[in-house]
């Protein structure tokens, strides 16, 4: 899992502030502009959103959706990015396509790329299915495994040299290609992430990004993360 990657593209500044803000609005006779050289700072908000909104599920979520997150995902297998796109509230995709990508698989072939850096296969270990089944995913069936990859790469490059386009050959590659994406959500939509897909249960591969994604979410809003840390993560609730 060493090529897992979740870096910001962007982020709105002082998410903090901004949701203190509309939060504010909702009971507030005045524009809430007005008063802007009195708004408290970014870590004082904070602890006012704590204190007035999350704190015992007393307040609605709607001023969590205004600050925004663009993070840039990368060489996470296509099942983990198929599993995410299931979440459409408040959460935007750009995939990296099949359709007109392929030099990577081509690249494996000649010797450029290794053959891990362009398909996931989960490391040898003991694992246990969906009907609570244990087994082991031995170092043997690795290795099957990885030669399978490799001459799919090659029968992908066979069908690219006589003409084949890269929507027509993409047919054949193995289910867990590596596949980059963005990936936008406002603070509400990021926990509802986290809430589904950072459980005990949740797929392996999604649990780990969750684990990426929650270090820009302590960075960037730092008292929200430390509540839901505290009160939500892992905790299987329904998403807020």
């Amino acid at each position: 899992m060493k090529y897992f990657r979740v870096e910001v593209v962007a982020a709105t500044p002082n998410p903090q502030q901004v949701i203190w803000a509309a939060m504010h609005q909702d009971y507030s006779e005045e524009l809430v502009w007005n008063s802007c050289a009195r708004w408290p700072d970014e870590e004082r908000s904070g602890e006012l959103i704590i204190k007035h909104l999350l704190s015992g599920d007393r307040g609605h979520y709607g001023p969590l959706e205004h600050p925004q997150i663009t993070v840039n995902v990368g060489y996470f297998p296509h099942s983990m990015m198929q599993q995410l796109r299931t979440h459409r509230v408040g959460v935007s995709f750009d995939v990296q396509s099949f359709r007109y990508t392929g030099q990577r698989i081509v690249d494996v072939v000649e010797g450029k790329l290794d053959i891990e850096e362009a398909f996931y296969l989960r490391p040898v270990g003991n694992y246990t299915n969906r009907q609570g089944k244990r087994y082991l995913y031995s170092e043997e069936q690795r290795q099957a495994d990885l030669q399978w990859c490799e001459d799919a790469c090659k029968h992908y490059k066979k069908r690219i040299d006589e003409g084949l386009s890269e929507e027509h050959a993409r047919g054949i590659i193995p289910f867990d290609a590596r596949q980059h994406f963005v990936l936008s959500c406002n603070v509400r939509s990021l926990m509802h992430l986290l809430d589904l897909r950072w459980k005990k249960d949740a797929q392996l591969e999604a649990q780990k990004f969750c684990e990426l994604l929650w270090v820009h979410f302590e960075q960037w809003t730092p008292a929200i993360a430390q509540w839901y840390l505290e009160n939500r993560a892992k905790k299987a609730k329904l998403a807020p």
